[in-house]
């Protein structure tokens, strides 16, 4: 009997939650005649358990050996990363107005702050006085020919920086802060990465 060809591709991450059976469909790329992969895609790989937490590591060996399993004749073929982060989204509840109100005022409050330290680290205000003595030839406490619009444009840098005006998106460049976002995501999925495998390799080893 000739071998029966299929390939499949892990993705990086698949979002479950707990009680979801977890096919190889959701996990994983599959190609193959139809019928048979319509068979592959189905087969239950693993069930999410609340002693999962919130993260799960699916090695394609575990998936390879499902489908030799169910398929004997099967010639699994391998493309791509070697595993795929199961990410256990628990139930979250709504956070109270008068905590969202509580954390923007911490927020908005902390961020003044900073300027304002900021501009006193520096002698903002010294720095203005001197410009508008040089340029108009005349001394003030409040030069707000020049404060006003430097407070305007300090507004107006912080949301081109960030590339946000509320939900909407200035541009399609991603901000500063999203790339960091990103770069902490990919260290996290390394991290969890190599700590599960020698979390296995371990167990193995002790059986």
């Amino acid at each position: 009997m000739s071998e029966l060809l299929i390939y499949i591709r892990m993705r990086h991450k698949v979002e479950v939650k707990v009680n979801q059976h977890v096919r190889i469909g959701d996990l994983a790329q599959v190609i193959a005649e139809p019928s048979l992969r319509k068979k592959v895609i189905n087969l239950p790989i693993h069930k999410v358990e609340t002693s999962d937490k919130n993260f799960v590591l699916i090695d394609v060996m575990k998936v390879i050996l499902a489908i030799s399993k169910a398929i004997p004749n099967s010639d699994v073929q391998s493309i791509g990363t070697a595993h795929t982060i199961l990410e256990v989204k628990m139930s979250t509840k709504k956070v109270e107005p008068v905590y969202f109100v509580f954390i923007w005022l911490l927020l908005f409050i902390g961020a003044g702050m900073a300027v304002m330290n900021f501009h006193e680290d520096v002698s903002m205000r010294e720095v203005h006085q001197r410009m508008f003595t040089t340029v108009t030839g005349n001394e003030t406490v409040k030069p707000l020919l020049l404060q006003i619009p430097y407070s305007i444009g300090l507004g107006l840098g912080m949301i081109i920086f960030f590339n946000h005006v509320f939900r909407k998106r200035l541009n399609e460049e991603p901000s500063p802060l999203e790339v960091e976002m990103f770069k902490y995501q990919q260290d996290l999925d390394q991290y969890i990465t190599h700590h599960e495998n020698t979390e296995s390799e371990t167990k193995l080893n002790d059986n």
